[in-house]
């Protein structure tokens, strides 16, 4: 992950027992102690995956003092409950004071009235670390505001504490609350791919017999993976086929949705999923399917939800309005495939068992996605091997664990880099497109600039875009040079010079100017201050911001842009941030002159 701080301005440079533990934690430096108790609170918060939806998941940890001697802890067993922050201060008593909290996840306010905040308060903790800001923009960053405010001293993960030395305990972090994650950022449940194939990849026999393509150990960790979801989704193929349960059977507990997506409603009167005493059971199918069957189901306690087409999709939005946070598909290749087309499915586990059952007619794990080359094929990240009994556990996530927002500046550089940014409350701005509310931010706004050239006369240029292309090679002593310089400026649009200046630069790169990579920066800036200083309803706009972190969304530039989960170095964010403290320290100071003169 990239330094927090790259999002700055540029300067002139995440039911506990009430027990008391007092264990150590093995160690030597302060940076490792907080990785390690980081590490130990997510692991807590854990505890509860499954119970505490559409709830993050919270876990805290207390040690004595600045020692590393734990006297304290608690995780959010389910909502509802008593928070992790208050069993975690009970737990400890007398011995919280002047500690130290490690949370996975900066406190929510499920009670309304502070709760954890004021048990950390009371207590006299004199430090938190924190590893995730909330996820939620209703509560994020105002516990931490709180404590804050409160004189105690809080670190934040990647903003306050840096270095790959935390990469791991940031990574346990967004694990454990991934689910929320994905939630809050596309707005649909994570949604995770689970099926068991063999060695060559087929997950029946041409018959369609599949029991058991896995292990009983593999199967047991099926169970698991159900027990930590809100609903399972299975396909009309996978009930008349295997008339499967999908229970939990762990013995009580959690016990999520079966969900059966079925576009023709085509399925038996009986089958095991129309039991509701143990599990509710939802059909969602296409509106007016086999009415006469839908009754009888919903006779029975099926509940039958009707779309006017069918998709993966739009049954995920149904069940994000429904509240639920992880979804654990179950389902064959034919619905598997559009599921993954329609971007819905985050995450894969594949069971991989030593068989090989063969059959050209014998199904497998995905089906058509209209991939005609391997170089299209879907990549996983952060994947994982795990050997279960006989069999391979391979997952790993088909979109990266988003960051949700980009990240905020940590409390102690913000003073002294922008002074109208608050330490304690930041709000964040995004702008790309140029219809977006701040797209006249973007260098590519359609405002056309006046610019000095090198011969000393002022040239118009139509965009900020089109003069900075177009500077990749000003100043080249070629003929060529010059006539790239005049085939961008002429460009009918910032997109055109955009797709122009790139693709002359990859293929003549010894016509690019020898310190391009150092000056591009200044030649962005300079494109910009004009453009600002021309339009005075744009330089408006721009003090309007004042206070607010100004992040550039694209979601593929990395230099320029935040990029899309928050890895870019929001360079154009930066130099606008830059370019808006200029400009009000200078109508500070033309004011302060004018009331001295009066």
């Amino acid at each position: 992950m990239r330094s927090l701080s790259s999002w700055l301005p540029l300067t002139p440079h995440h039911p506990s027992s009430r027990r008391i533990i007092t264990c150590s934690v093995a160690g030597a430096s302060k940076h490792s102690q907080d990785v390690s108790l980081l590490r130990r609170a997510a692991d807590l918060a854990d505890r509860s995956a499954g119970c505490t939806s559409p709830h993050p998941n919270f876990g805290c940890v207390i040690t004595r003092g600045s020692s590393d001697q734990v006297v304290g802890e608690g995780f959010l067993y389910a909502q509802g409950t008593k928070c992790a922050e208050l069993q975690a201060v009970e737990a400890a008593g007398e011995l919280a004071r002047g500690g130290v909290v490690y949370l996975n996840l900066e406190p929510g306010d499920c009670y309304g009235d502070h709760t954890a905040v004021s048990a950390l308060v009371q207590a006299g903790i004199s430090r938190v670390v924190v590893g995730l800001r909330h996820p939620l923009q209703h509560l994020r960053g105002k516990a931490i505001q709180s404590l804050r405010s409160q004189g105690i001293q809080v670190h934040v993960l990647g903003e306050d504490l840096q270095g790959r030395q935390y990469e791991e305990a940031l990574k346990s972090c967004l694990t454990v609350n991934a689910p929320l994650l994905y939630r809050a950022t596309f707005h649909v449940p994570f949604s995770v791919l689970k099926y068991a194939m063999t060695l060559d990849g087929k997950i029946a026999a041409s018959s369609g017999h599949a029991s058991w393509v896995s292990s009983r150990l593999s199967r047991g960790r099926v169970f698991e993976l159900r027990g930590r979801s809100d609903a399972i989704v299975v396909g009309g193929n996978t009930v008349r086929h295997d008339d499967p349960q999908l229970t939990a059977r762990h013995g009580g507990g959690h016990v999520p949705v079966r969900i059966v997506m079925s576009q023709t409603f085509d399925l038996p009167e009986e089958a095991k999923l129309w039991n509701v005493l143990e599990a509710y059971t939802i059909v969602a199918t296409q509106r007016g399917a086999r009415k006469d069957l839908q009754k009888k189901l919903a006779a029975k306690g099926v509940e039958v939800v009707e779309f006017d087409i069918l998709n993966p999709r739009d049954v995920m939005a149904y069940c994000y309005d429904r509240g639920y946070l992880s979804v654990l598909w179950e389902c064959g290749g034919g619905l598997a495939a559009p599921a993954i087309s329609a971007g819905v499915i985050h995450k894969v586990y594949a069971f991989v068992a030593p068989k090989i059952i063969g059959g050209s007619n014998a199904p497998s794990p995905v089906g058509e996605l209209g991939m005609v080359q391997m170089s299209q094929a879907l990549n996983l990240v952060d994947v994982s091997f795990e050997q279960i009994g006989p069999d391979m556990l391979i997952s790993g996530y088909l979109q990266p664990i988003p960051d949700l927002f980009p990240m905020i500046p940590s409390a102690n550089e913000i003073p002294s880099i922008d002074p109208t940014l608050s330490p304690y409350e930041t709000n964040i701005i995004s702008f790309y497109k140029t219809w977006d509310p701040f797209g006249a931010f973007s260098n590519f706004s359609a405002h056309p600039i006046e610019m000095p050239c090198e011969n000393g006369e002022r040239t118009v240029w139509p965009s900020v875009e089109h003069y900075y292309q177009a500077h990749k090679f000003v100043g080249v002593d070629s003929p060529v040079a010059r006539e790239f310089v005049e085939k961008i400026k002429t460009a009918n649009s910032p997109e055109e010079a955009a797709r122009m200046g790139r693709r002359l630069q990859r293929e003549h790169p010894k016509l690019v100017r020898a310190d391009w990579e150092s000056t591009k920066i200044d030649v962005m800036y300079r494109a910009l201050k004009c453009k600002f200083l021309t339009y005075p309803h744009l330089n408006t706009m721009l003090c309007s911001t004042a206070g607010s972190v100004l992040v550039e969304a694209s979601p593929h530039d990395l230099f320029w842009g935040g990029g899309r989960e928050g890895e870019g170095l929001n360079y154009l964010g930066r130099l606008l941030m830059q370019l808006r403290s200029e400009v009000l320290r200078k109508e500070a100071s033309s004011n302060f002159t004018l009331t001295q003169s009066t």
